[in-house]
């Protein structure tokens, strides 16, 4: 038997506001993750099979490498940054939904 909160999850979960929420994370979350690893491991990739070219001077004693891997840090303020961005939008959207819960049942059309 259900209690009244596993219902109106339920309900929830079921609109197609909630189902196209979670579609919007995952379109951003997965793709944003399988980037930054990859990004993160090209580093020891290219330092373990290219080597000559990670040691390349390109300010003085500062190589490839070294800037590569300054670059990682660039890009995870950058990822957090937008994410931070569209979780913000998520949030908008999760209170809609709840919101339309809570004013007596169901989610309009419009939104």
């Amino acid at each position: 038997m259900n209690t009244p909160a596993q219902d109106v999850w339920s309900s929830i979960a079921q609109t197609p506001q909630y189902q196209e929420l979670l579609r919007s994370k995952r379109a951003f979350i997965f793709p944003t993750s399988i980037f930054f690893i990859a990004y993160y491991f090209a580093l020891l990739v290219l330092v373990g099979w290219w080597p000559d070219l990670m040691k390349k001077p390109v300010l003085g004693p500062v190589n490839v490498a070294y800037l590569f891997a300054l670059s990682q840090f660039f890009m995870a303020w950058s990822i957090a940054f937008v994410y931070v961005r569209k979780a913000s939008e998520w949030d908008k959207q999760a209170k809609y939904i709840l919101d339309q819960q809570e004013l007596g049942g169901g989610i309009s059309a419009k939104h």
